[in-house]
């Protein structure tokens, strides 16, 4: 028990970079759990790789179902968020990266192998021969497949992420701006192919489509700030970086954007309840 106790919070942070859902996360280090309690003791050498080999199996099955989930799912997908400590220190750079929200939303584009092998590589730096065990692939294909996911999810990134405290000052003045109904300052915010990205889950109302480009995302936002009432906003830290927990006609929302190039070039806007229930609801 204690050892196991002891690994949770890893074991958890594996479970969420590869689901992008702390429910699923939980049900899986639930599991593991159970079979960890069922294991002989005496023939398990190391601990840690024994259980996030368990996790990362446990894992990538859910994740193969998940995603014949996420295609029937009302309206685009977008991770579950978390609070920043839900995994304990982001002691890397590593770490932080991968528990960032625009890169777990870009991993929705790699297939489960591949998400498997770049998390454990990247995030927790396991050997790749424990990888290719996991995953149940040669080392040389881990290596591969580290390789394609990296430069897949780097085409979507900015090289240079701006600071913490830059990224909060944009996103306050992205959502003054839009409160304000300020066109010409959202219009010098958003990069040209910028897209937003609405999560309502078929629970509450939002758009069904991504919003693609600047003037669509502009008018989207003229016309949410015209319809409906914003009636508080604070800047919170969700997956490692600034985000807003907004409330808008009762109800309440979590924004977070990403940049590129010093514009915004995504907006991700998480509407639907059940997404929010584990994040810190502030009074």
């Amino acid at each position: 028990m204690h050892v196991f106790e002891e690994h949770r919070p890893l074991l958890l942070g594996l479970a969420y970079r590869l689901l992008g859902s702390m429910w699923d996360a939980e049900d899986v280090v639930q599991d593991a759990f159970l079979r960890w309690t069922a294991a002989d003791r005496e023939e398990v050498r190391e601990p840690r790789a024994f259980l996030i080999t368990i996790v990362s199996r446990l894992a990538l099955d859910q994740l193969r179902s998940a995603r014949v989930t996420r295609e029937a799912y009302t309206g685009p997908w977008l991770p579950e968020p978390v609070e920043s400590t839900a995994f304990g220190p982001l002691d890397s750079a590593e770490l932080r990266d991968t528990l960032s929200y625009a890169t777990l939303h870009l991993m929705e584009r790699l297939s489960p192998p591949e998400r498997a092998v770049f998390v454990l590589r990247e995030a927790f730096d396991h050997p790749y021969g424990d990888i290719a065990r996991i995953v149940g692939a040669s080392v040389a294909n881990c290596r591969q497949m580290h390789h394609r996911a990296a430069k897949r999810l780097a085409e979507g990134r900015d090289r240079f992420h701006p600071s913490a405290n830059d990224h909060g000052k944009l996103l306050v003045r992205f959502l003054e701006a839009a409160q304000g109904g300020d066109l010409d300052a959202l219009t010098s915010m958003l990069s040209q192919d910028v897209v937003a990205w609405n999560d309502g889950g078929g629970k509450v109302r939002a758009a069904l489509r991504p919003v693609s480009g600047l003037a669509g995302v502009v008018a989207f936002i003229s016309g949410l700030v015209r319809r409906y009432s914003f009636e508080r906003a604070r800047l919170v830290e969700a997956n490692g970086g600034p985000a807003v927990w907004v409330t808008v006609d009762g109800r309440e929302q979590l924004v977070t954007v990403d940049t590129r190039d010093g514009l915004i070039h995504a907006i991700y806007c998480v509407l639907n309840p059940d997404k929010l229930t584990h994040f810190h609801r502030l009074p």
